[in-house]
């Protein structure tokens, strides 16, 4: 079995996904983090792994950036392989003075100005949440495991944040105040999601900050995806 954009055959791709947006971490997580592991799409460099962590077989597969390139990919993987969950696991940057450099996130909904929805559905949709089951996976292992997690609604944005000139702009497209943090992808798997009846979340290391100017290390920016990867992939086995 094969689509557009993926080459695997049905049986490479396991009913649990990772996906980050790059396909060079996607590499990352499944050389040092999955038992067993094959190589199963080399499609446009958009690398996708799959194998076993704690004995559960699992897949990790890039989505490239933005929302046109997960909605791709999810879609495909949830409506042709029989995927049934998805977590996203990336950066983000913070839109909260509470939210700081390093911060974990757990979306529990996206709003975005896109025309996405229309486009795919003829559905004017702004606003999609998080699935609540998977995101409660998450936050009972954060809990058990100790790992301290942001939990609230995001943004999903079709500018990256760090070239936006005027804030009062940006932030005018945006209702209220009480968005954590803005991202480019979330929206568009949420709402493949939804429509497929699939589940779907999103983790987010924060990395930029309109509050926090603090520079990382390298080792500091390792540690902390290594720890959202370790609590996406105990979440997805549950």
């Amino acid at each position: 079995m094969a689509t557009p954009h993926i080459e695997s055959k049905l049986e490479d791709i396991a009913e649990v996904v990772l996906m980050p947006g790059d396909p060079l971490r996607a590499k990352y997580i499944a050389e040092n983090f999955l038992d067993d592991v094959k190589l199963i799409n080399t499609i446009r460099n958009m690398y996708g792994y799959t194998g076993y962590y704690k004995g559960n077989k699992v897949t990790v597969f890039a989505s490239g950036m933005g929302i046109p390139s997960i909605g791709i990919y999810s879609y495909e993987l949830y409506k042709f392989y029989n995927v049934k969950k998805i977590i996203r696991i990336g950066t983000c940057g913070s839109f909260h003075p509470d939210v700081k450099i390093l911060d974990v996130i757990l979306s529990t909904g996206s709003y975005c100005k896109s025309y996405f929805s229309v486009l795919l559905d003829n559905q004017d949709v702004n606003f999609v949440d998080a699935s609540y089951l998977l995101n409660e996976n998450i936050k009972k292992v954060a809990k058990d495991t100790h790992i301290p997690i942001k939990v609230g609604k995001t943004i999903t944005s079709d500018v990256f944040d760090l070239y936006v000139d005027n804030e009062d702009v940006f932030r005018a497209n945006f209702p209220g105040n009480d968005y954590l943090a803005v991202e480019m992808e979330a929206f568009g798997l949420f709402y493949i999601a939804r429509k497929l009846g699939r589940e779907a979340s999103c983790l987010m290391t924060v990395v930029d900050s309109l509050y926090d100017k603090k520079s990382l290390s390298s080792e500091q920016r390792e540690q902390s995806l290594n720890q959202m990867i370790r609590l996406a992939l105990d979440a997805v086995i549950l």
